[in-house]
């Protein structure tokens, strides 16, 4: 089957023999006259293309003479220009102004592009991978786009299966600053807690943005907490919002996946849908407001059947949760005189999601077979309300970029549970239950200032600013039924997950102020050095300082080295201070009731566990960009990060353990565990590499990509109060060590080819996911060998406003290798893991746009 489908690939890559019938080519440079190098030049209205090589030269074969190319580069304004027969076009990109200045991350310099910065910028179009991916959430475009980004579908985690949880380079998900606009956007509420990648910590939910909404991301993969602040230790992400006007454009995408383990005959499960409109509006003269409105659905997947009995299930509803996910966006500018504007942008989200939770099979104790004679299978049901609005004015004066700005966010978790009881209330027990749930609020006021001095060395850029952020947490009780037991002969509370308490109720918020100063200098044309430093001052914990430098030496046009030291810091959430919950976990099969206790109860203070503090890092980088060839460049980035003290949710203490066995009984609770800076340290040590080829073949254009992460992780010692010393092993087990350790594989390797030609593209892609290995509840490694995902999507471009996109992802069906799923954390036959354990997934787009 493989021979017959890398045939097929060669006929069509090979097959055609009519030529482009004008060629055009030239320089681009900017203003002063230096060569762009790798700025994109297009034929409008087709996906023919070229970028330039190191001289700023391009070559491009177009349709005809009467063609229009479009030159782009990230910092400058778009040129369009028909070539009007002339086979010589040499163009000038200008900077941009105030009033449509391109964000870049990484640098504050308003004059930098994403390739000339001392750290490594992946800038992703996503319109451009949009058209040929079946994925349709952020969080999954870019687990298949970006080889330093993980994400996995989470299952049987509670929350986690409604956020997937996503990390850079293999760190935390808390690890990771994600910017909407250059401003920070707001974490979720929810603490990831089971089976899932970044056990013990908040991330940021990214699916809440629609792909929409989005222009392009940017990805920072560098430490950056002396530019950016708290949580960029492992780097920062940059959504840049649409500013299209006058501009209709709609795309409809449904897929489906296909089932390998199912109890019934169905070949398909998992229909997925998304709908999505995109229109934007002229303002004054250089104004716009964009909106965006979407819609996406998930259904329910089921990869319970792996095991060769029913006696041998853990659970028999296995895979993804039902999702309905609805989002307005907005990005809006409007201009006041010619050197000031105001701008917006922000939106909401609400989405709602049913999760099943581990089976309650007819002979368990758990179970009331009056009301469920057959069992039940719990649902988890969340009702998710995020929101983020964001308003300032930037301008000029005297010769000053002034940026002044306030940030509101909002994230809010409310459960409710379905298809369940409460087994103490005996056969008159209610089936569905409102289980409570919590909320996270933030506010930040932004100043930054900046000032590009051209005459000082060959260019200094001097910028400033200071933020002010508050922050509120909140977890608020469900209704008595959810939580209370009425017979304590059995156990209490809603079966699949038990409500939140009075006793849970938590309302806490902190402030922190923060100032930076950071410079830039062209000390030669060749030599750049920047140079940045950061005070921040919690009132929970204290204050930091944290510097940075980078350099960057171009050798050549064609080649530079770049290189960057920094140190970093990441306050723990509120969520892992104060969040305190008792749930039902699994082990072997097995229910026993855990309390989760927060920094502050009788439970840690009894074992003497100290307060939360900040984690700290020290980040180094060094690598080298290099464009050998025209169509062709290469970048390869090395790095380092030791992460000290860092946060991690701790094993779990039983009822018999001398300490506080007695209190947990008390509490009517079997197991206990904790937040605490556990970890003595982290290295993480690894390399990104990316190769990017595009040259004419037959009668299109090839463009090739090669993306690779390859990404090590060692552990510290592990950190324990005085009253724990000697019990290192349950404290922090082998078990949490391996979730640490699995949060990235230890390689991600990513090829893509891109062939187009006329009104046709072709995409191809492999995928290649490292070894993982997880413990299990034995103590025994789960190894999940490598495996090889394969994508295809095949474009037409059916007329100026239609085309149409029909492909595969993992078209060859390839899952993880299997384990016991009594003795996994999540209950299947797999964690989740590498690609996901769904299957084949086919899909059909059509875009519009007017």
């Amino acid at each position: 089957m493989n021979k017959t489908f890398f045939t097929f690939i060669f006929t069509l890559v090979s097959c055609f023999c009519f030529a482009q019938s004008f060629k055009v080519s030239g320089r681009i440079t900017d203003e002063k006259g230096d060569p762009l190098i790798g700025a994109s030049v297009i034929e409008k209205g087709t996906s023919n293309g070229t970028t330039t090589d190191g001289n700023g030269a391009y070559t491009l074969s177009v349709s005809s003479a009467s063609s229009v190319i479009v030159a782009t580069y990230v910092g400058y304004n778009r040129i369009e220009k028909a070539i009007s027969g002339s086979g010589e076009q040499n163009l000038v990109l200008e900077n941009a102004t105030v009033l449509n200045q391109v964000t870049v991350v990484g640098s504050r310099n308003l004059n930098r592009s994403s390739t000339d910065t001392p750290a490594p910028v992946d800038v992703i179009d996503i319109r451009e991978i949009t058209t040929k991916q079946g994925q349709l959430d952020v969080n999954q475009l870019l687990q298949f786009a970006a080889p330093s980004f993980n994400s996995n579908r989470q299952t049987g985690s509670d929350g986690a299966d409604h956020v997937d949880p996503a990390s850079l380079r293999g760190l935390g998900p808390d690890q990771t600053l994600v910017l909407i606009n250059g401003k920070r956007r707001h974490q979720s509420s929810l603490v990831n807690l089971f089976g899932t990648r970044g056990r013990g910590n908040t991330g940021t939910d990214l699916n809440a943005i629609p792909a929409a909404a989005i222009e392009r991301i940017e990805i920072l993969r560098d430490g950056a907490s002396a530019q950016y602040g708290s949580d960029a230790i492992a780097g920062v992400i940059n959504i840049v919002l649409k500013e299209t006007v006058n501009q209709l454009s709609a795309n409809v995408n449904a897929g489906m996946y296909k089932a390998k383990y199912r109890y019934d005959d169905k070949q398909f499960d998992g229909l997925n849908y998304n709908a999505n409109l995109n229109y934007g509006i002229k303002i004054a003269n250089k104004g716009f407001l964009n909106v965006t409105a979407d819609y996406n659905f998930r259904d329910h997947t089921n990869r319970a059947n792996t095991v060769s009995s029913e006696a041998d299930l853990a659970r028999r509803q296995y895979g993804d949760p039902k999702i309905n996910n609805a989002a307005v966006y907005y990005n809006a500018k409007v201009p006041i005189g010619t050197n000031f504007q105001v701008y917006s942008f922000g939106g909401l989200n609400k989405r709602k999601g049913d999760a099943y939770a581990w089976t309650r099979f007819a002979d368990d104790e758990r179970n009331i077979p009056s009301i469920y004679p057959n069992g039940f299978d719990p649902i988890i049901a969340s009702t998710i309300d995020d929101r983020s609005f964001a308003f300032g004015v930037r301008g000029i004066w005297k010769g000053w970029d002034i940026d002044l700005s306030n940030t509101y966010g909002f994230n809010k978790f409310h459960f409710n549970v379905k298809n369940s009881l409460n087994r103490s209330l005996g056969p008159l027990s209610q089936t569905t239950f409102d289980a409570g749930g919590f909320q996270l609020g933030q506010n930040v006021n932004n100043l930054n200032v900046t000032k590009y001095y051209k005459t000082i060395l060959q260019g200094l850029n001097l910028a400033f600013g200071a933020e002010y952020r508050t922050e509120q947490y909140k977890i608020f009780a469900g209704e008595r039924a959810s939580y209370y037991n009425y017979d304590p002969t059995y156990p209490g509370g809603s079966q699949g997950f038990p409500g939140y308490s009075p006793t849970d109720v938590t309302d806490r918020s902190r402030s922190n102020v923060g100032v930076y100063l950071d410079v830039e200098a062209d000390v030669t044309k060749k030599f750049l050095v920047d140079a940045a430093v950061r005070y921040e001052n919690y009132s929970d914990f204290g204050s930091t300082v944290n510097g940075k430098v980078g350099l960057r030496y171009k050798v050549t046009d064609a080649f530079s080295l770049r290189g960057t030291v920094s140190t970093g810091f990441r306050a723990p959430s509120l969520a892992q201070k104060y969040f305190n919950s008792t749930f039902t976990n699994f082990v072997n099969g097995t229910p026993v009731e855990v309390l989760l206790a927060n920094n502050e109860s009788a439970v840690t203070q009894a074992l003497g566990i100290p307060k939360l503090k900040q984690e700290t890092s020290q980040n180094a980088s060094v690598g080298f960009t290099l464009a050998p060839a025209s169509g062709l460049s290469v970048t390869v980035d090395g790095y380092y990060v030791k992460v000290k003290d860092r946060v991690v949710l701790t094993g779990q203490f039983s009822d018999e353990d001398e300490q506080i066995g007695d209190l947990l009984k008390q509490l009517r609770v079997g197991k206990a565990q904790f937040f605490t800076n556990a970890l003595s340290y982290t290295t993480t040590k690894g390399i990104d590499v990316i190769v990017a080829h595009t040259t004419p073949l037959g009668v299109g254009r090839l463009s090739s990509t090669l993306a690779a992460n390859f990404n090590w992780m060692e552990l510290g010692p592990v950190n324990t109060s005085p009253k724990l010393a000697g019990k290192e092993d349950i404290y922090f087990d082998e078990r949490e060590r391996r979730f640490v350790l699995a949060s990235a594989p230890p390689s991600k390797i990513n090829l893509t080819l891109d062939y187009s030609v006329d009104k046709f593209s072709f995409m191809l892609r492999f995928i290649r996911f490292g070894e993982i290995k997880l413990a299990n509840w034995d103590y025994e490694l789960d190894v999940y060998k490598p495996r090889i995902q394969t994508d295809v999507t095949l474009n037409y471009k059916v007329s100026k406003n239609f085309s149409l996109s029909v492909g595969g992802s993992n078209i060859f069906n390839v899952y993880p290798d299997l384990s016991l799923p009594a003795l996994t954390e999540s209950g299947g036959a797999w964690d989740p893991v590498q690609m996901g354990s769904n299957g084949a997934f086919i899909f059909t787009r059509l875009g519009f746009r007017f």
